[in-house]
């Protein structure tokens, strides 16, 4: 028997991919990840797996030839996704040299690789669009993404297995609890409300009016998604996987308190009247993110739609709900 593997399993969009392949039937999965924070587990005791390994017991088997002919398609999404983490030795053995050497088994076994790379690589620019000239990743994690599609790009010439990248943008959903300060500002929101009856935006900055930022806010469903229809399709290059509409924070925490009030049988209200009653209340722009803020990020999805991929994404409003009803079950 031949499986699918997942790395990163455990975590947010590798549990997703989990749960998207045994929605269509497949259980023949290899789970992959570094349990050192166990609590990452929860996220696929409601998924079929055959097996778990250790990232490191999974790479000496690959680097052992021990796995060869035995891979139907790799789902590469372990890496230290920390864009604060500061040690770049290990962000480059963990994000960059583990990435490649599971390229070059995939290119040998001649399977799909399908694999996360991120918006990050785009750094402080304002152009987001799958061509170097606006590639300048701003951190060790954002640059450990780009060096990684510079090989990919290099070699998907001369490959005969289809290798594909997607550069995540803000993606938000179910099974990202584990992520503490990095989850979504969707999960925050919920959070904020619960705990406080109020959700917590930035004042103006750069330009943008109170809570006016914006940010390409993908759910993780459409990610799951679109990475089984590139699997279907044999489609190789690297893709922007975000919505192509960029969306204020104002709109995302709009949804959140409305979602929430809907489940406490509450109408929904706009946003002048949330924030007249509070419960969407502005806060002073942090002297530490000013000059390091990205304030509007939003994917070009030419290639993407050229590539063939026509469905339709979430907006803030209905990602946001369906999320918030899984939060609260």
């Amino acid at each position: 028997m031949s499986y699918y593997v997942v790395t990163g399993a455990c975590g947010f969009i590798g549990a997703n991919l989990v749960k998207a392949l045994n929605d269509r039937g497949i259980e023949n999965i290899i789970a992959v990840d570094n349990l050192k924070k166990a609590d990452k587990f929860l996220n696929l005791t409601d998924c079929e797996i055959a097996d778990y390994l250790d990232k490191h017991e999974f790479l000496d088997l690959v680097e052992n030839g021990q796995m060869d002919g035995a891979v139907e398609a790799i789902f590469h999404e372990g890496a230290c996704s920390d864009t604060m983490e500061t040690d770049g030795q290990y962000m480059m053995a963990n994000n960059y040299r583990y990435s490649l050497s599971l390229l070059d088994f995939c290119q040998e076994q001649e399977v799909p690789y399908l694999y996360a790379s991120s918006a990050s690589v785009y750094g402080g620019g304002g152009v987001f669009r799958e061509e170097r000239g606006f590639e300048s990743p701003l951190n060790v994690y954002g640059y450990s993404k780009f060096l990684f599609d510079q090989v990919v790009r290099r070699r998907l010439k001369d490959s005969d297995s289809p290798v594909v990248g997607f550069r995540y943008f803000n993606v938000y959903g179910p099974r990202e609890q584990h992520k503490g300060r990095m989850a979504s500002v969707a999960f925050h929101h919920f959070n904020q409300y619960r705990a406080e009856g109020k959700v917590k935006l930035f004042e103006g900055y750069g330009g943008y009016g109170n809570g006016e930022q914006q940010r390409d806010f993908v759910y993780v469903g459409d990610v799951a998604k679109v990475n089984m229809d590139f699997l279907d399709r044999g489609v190789s290059g690297i893709y922007n996987l975000g919505t192509g509409r960029a969306q204020s924070f104002n709109e995302l925490a709009t949804a959140t308190v409305n979602s929430c009030r809907a489940l406490e049988g509450k109408p929904a209200l706009p946003l002048a009247e949330l924030v007249a009653q509070g419960l969407i209340e502005y806060i002073s722009f942090p002297e530490a993110l000013k000059g390091k803020y990205q304030s509007f990020t939003e994917a070009d999805q030419s290639q993407l739609r050229a590539a063939g991929y026509s469905a339709d994404f979430a907006t803030v409003d209905q990602g946001v709900a369906e999320y918030v009803k899984w939060l609260a079950r």
